[in-house]
């Protein structure tokens, strides 16, 4: 439901427009620091309001350490993250509450949870939850340059807005058609050791996708060459040998085989869905009326949500590798920051 992970486990908790969101992470050894300006430049990256295309709802989002902490580092104790929601406009979900949005989880959630679930802003199902998500990442990523293997570097970048290759095409594509629209976002990891990952259920791919389709509007993930591997041969696809540390002449296959990773890059992509909040008019369900009738989305939302996504695949990926490294015992459970 709400937590993932195996040693590292990760629990998230809160709503759009409630009192606040966050996280908790239980498996974080002792004697890591996390002083709130680690924080910061993450938390930064992922903020509405920052970057042309996105929402102007801005939030501090400043991380409230309420356990797992002591003197700015972790005691070993699960560790909780809270921060505060603080710009929220819940009227603008009142007056549309009779008619589900297109693409939302409106209707969904309605009939799972009986008409209690929270529909303003979308709930527990917005993307504001990721805010947690982003400071769990901060410390995973922390646990991973402690790992025995060494540093362990983790970079998503933007390579593609509304099928345009660069932001700024995407984004006046955008524009000029009233609409939302979305991204792909690539995942590139280096100085992963060899031997992560388990096959078939616990593969690493498994558990990297199963993490990718938790972050909201993500419709799709392809590793190495992904979708294109099926348009080649198999010489073409393979990765020769070249020496004993594993390292490969090409990397077709993004840095896994057989559900391990190899020692080579980790290299992923993940396709967004254009934002589902359009002024666009469209057709929905009255479920008042039980009549379909116009409607457009009012109120502050992103034109690309992929903007904000790179830094919230990074910190997925961090929990993943991390609660690798701790199947493997790479990470000690005491470190020495």
């Amino acid at each position: 439901m709400n937590t993932f992970g195996r040693i590292l486990r990760v629990s998230i908790f809160g709503e759009s427009h409630g009192n606040g969101v966050g996280v908790v992470l239980d498996g974080v050894p002792a004697g890591i620091a996390v002083p709130l300006d680690d924080f910061l430049p993450d938390l930064e990256r992922r903020k509405g309001g920052i970057q042309k295309g996105t929402t102007p709802r801005k939030e501090d989002d400043i991380p409230f350490f309420k356990s797992g902490t002591f003197n700015d580092y972790t005691t070993g104790a699960p560790l909780t993250l809270l921060f505060e929601n603080n710009n929220t406009r819940s009227g603008d979900y009142e007056k549309q509450r009779d008619v589900p949005r297109p693409g939302h989880a409106d209707f969904v959630a309605h009939q799972k949870f009986g008409g209690f679930e929270d529909f303003r802003g979308g709930g527990h199902f917005s993307a504001r939850i990721t805010v947690g998500i982003v400071g769990a990442g901060v410390i995973a990523k922390k646990m991973l340059n402690h790992s025995k293997s060494g540093t362990v570097s983790i970079e998503a970048t933007i390579i593609k807005v509304a099928g345009q290759d660069t932001v700024e095409k995407g984004l006046e594509k955008a524009i000029a058609a009233k609409d939302s629209v979305g991204g792909i976002v690539e995942c590139c990891v280096k100085g992963l050791p060899v031997g992560l990952g388990e096959p078939f259920y616990d593969s690493v791919e498994s558990l990297l996708a199963h993490a990718m389709f938790a972050i909201p509007a993500v419709k799709g993930i392809e590793f190495g060459a992904g979708f294109a591997a099926a348009e080649m041969f198999g010489s073409e696809h393979n990765d020769a040998i070249e020496n004993m540390t594993g390292k490969t002449i090409t990397n077709h296959a993004g840095g896994i085989v057989g559900g391990i990773t190899n020692g080579n890059e980790l290299v992923f992509r993940i396709a967004i869905k254009p934002t589902s909040s359009t002024p666009k008019e469209q057709f929905t369900l009255n479920w008042q009326t039980g009549e379909k009738e116009k409607f457009s989305v009012k109120g502050r939302h992103d034109l690309c949500v992929a903007l904000r996504a790179p830094v919230i695949v990074e910190a997925m990926t961090a929990l993943v590798l991390a609660d690798l490294m701790l199947l493997e015992q790479q990470i000690p459970k005491v470190v020495n920051s």
